[in-house]
């Protein structure tokens, strides 16, 4: 994690060595608040799984890394957005492997449907924010 004063890049282990065309930080701490990019359903070797359930689980799962790296968990979440291909089609099963992550109080939450993501395959991308305890 690079940090100077109270705004820093946050990466978490794993993410480190990657390369970075597109000249973005996974999370980024300014202040209080911890701003999270878009994380898609991506494997960690970098494949897009055919499965919707597995892809919702891993984009999850990359999103708490980035809580974890930053000392944050999913109870700190204070809004999230959710950008969905086909969200007529996956939105039950995707509410119901979200709800095994957020945590009471719950965070403010908008899902919108969209006609593409930047990475084929994916079926959805989650951006959130959490705040960090003072």
């Amino acid at each position: 994690m690079s940090q100077s004063s109270q705004h820093y890049a946050v990466w978490p282990d794993g993410m480190v060595d990657q390369p970075n065309p597109l000249k973005m930080s996974p999370g980024v701490v300014s202040g209080d608040h911890l701003f999270i990019t878009g994380m898609t359903g991506s494997a960690a070797d970098g494949s897009m799984p055919a499965d919707p359930k597995t892809q919702f689980q891993c984009a999850f799962d990359k999103l708490d890394a980035v809580f974890k790296a930053a000392d944050l968990t999913f109870a700190d979440v204070v809004e999230m957005t959710s950008y969905h291909i086909d969200i007529k089609s996956h939105f039950e099963l995707f509410a119901q492997v979200r709800s095994q992550f957020v945590q009471d109080p719950y965070p403010a939450w908008t899902a919108v449907g969209v006609a593409e993501l930047r990475r084929d395959g994916a079926l959805v991308e989650i951006s959130a924010t959490a705040r960090r305890k003072s």
